[in-house]
């Protein structure tokens, strides 16, 4: 449906994109997610025709950016994080203004306005002023406005930000229905958000995407999160501390969290990825401690975002650090040449100076 390749946008020698690359596939729907001047916005921003990338290319149902521009922009619903809305305008007249200026002929503009009326559950405040509708409905006609003419591709910026516990799982249900239709591509900060809505996840990252896989499959990376236990044990703390420290193996980052009628609970993290339980169980049970529970913790998509945004920042650094040396050796090089060149033409003028007399 949408693939993006090699795409750069600069804003003077600020690099906001660096070679970002990806496809997006049908009846899916994606979570983009980075921290605040990564470039998700910037990629928004490009596929939806609004900015022109300094290189690169994005191609919508076979349509391509730049050459078939308006053929592009048709497959597209767009939601900004400010929804576009005329607050003295009905819902209804509002829409149909919509309609108008996505070309929607006259005879398919009203049965398209109150389709997208039903699908976002505006019908009740249809004939209402948008500027007295409550926040969670003037998303809802935003997302209404951006579903019009049934694009393939709805591109949602923070569509819940602001809103109410209620309401923020209204406009999930809302965004959840859509992928019925649509593709649709949602940015949010909100993680349990995405985790709860989104199928496949895109991270970005200074400018380049560091991570794309279907939600499942990042939190099930067991290598990149590790593992975390939690056991509680019936017996004296000094005792089941000095049996779990000595699990080196196993047992990393061993932690005490309480002691209370003769039952103690730690917690610890293992690298190994096969079932450690065992190994655990057998050894606390050899010396007559008998295990009350233990239990791995589930990680949460927030773990692997950190993770990840951490493992992004180190490299950076480090492509940042080699840069400047090489920046530095250069510069050496251009000092020696230069007090080469100095040494030299002084030696030139001393012969010459000979030569004359």
């Amino acid at each position: 449906m949408i693939k993006v390749t090699n795409l750069c946008k600069a804003y003077g020698s600020t690099v906001a994109l660096d070679n970002v690359s990806f496809e997006v596939d049908d009846g899916h729907i994606y979570g983009l997610l980075g921290p605040n001047g990564a470039g998700k916005s910037t990629t928004m921003n490009i596929i939806t025709g609004y900015l022109a990338p300094t290189m690169g290319e994005v191609v919508i149902d076979g349509y391509t950016l730049g050459k078939d521009t308006l053929k592009a922009k048709k497959c597209i619903g767009y939601l900004p994080e400010i929804p576009p809305l005329y607050p003295d305008m009905f819902v209804r007249e509002y829409l149909n203004f919509v309609a108008s200026i996505k070309q929607i002929s006259a005879k398919e503009r009203i049965d398209e306005v109150q389709s997208a009326i039903d699908k976002t559950g505006l019908k009740e405040v249809s004939e209402r002023l948008i500027k007295n509708l409550s926040k969670g409905y003037k998303q809802r006609v935003g997302i209404a406005q951006a579903i019009l003419g049934t694009p393939k591709v709805i591109i949602l910026d923070e569509p819940t930000v602001g809103l109410d516990p209620q309401q923020i799982i209204e406009i999930r249900e809302l965004i959840r229905s859509l992928k019925e239709n649509h593709t649709v591509i949602l940015s949010s900060h909100i993680l349990s958000e995405i985790a709860t809505v989104c199928d496949d996840v895109l991270m970005i990252s200074h400018g380049r995407v560091v991570a794309m896989d279907t939600t499942d499959h990042l939190l099930s990376d067991k290598k990149r999160l590790g593992r975390s236990f939690t056991v509680t044990v019936k017996g004296e703390k000094d005792k089941t501390e000095k049996v779990l420290s000595g699990l080196t193996a196993v047992v990393t980052n061993l932690s005490f969290v309480s002691e209370e009628d003769g039952k103690c609970t730690f917690t610890f993290d293992t690298e190994k990825e096969d079932d450690i339980r065992e190994d655990v169980s057998f050894a606390l049970s050899d010396e007559r401690l008998l295990v009350l529970s233990l239990s791995e913790e589930k990680k949460s998509l927030e773990d692997i975002y950190l993770a990840i945004m951490e493992e992004s920042d180190k490299q950076y650094e480090e492509e940042l650090r080699l840069a400047k040396e090489a920046e530095e050796a250069e510069e050496e090089d251009d000092d020696e040449d230069i007090e080469e060149d100095e040494q030299f033409s002084e030696e030139s003028d001393e012969s010459n100076g000979k030569e004359e007399k």
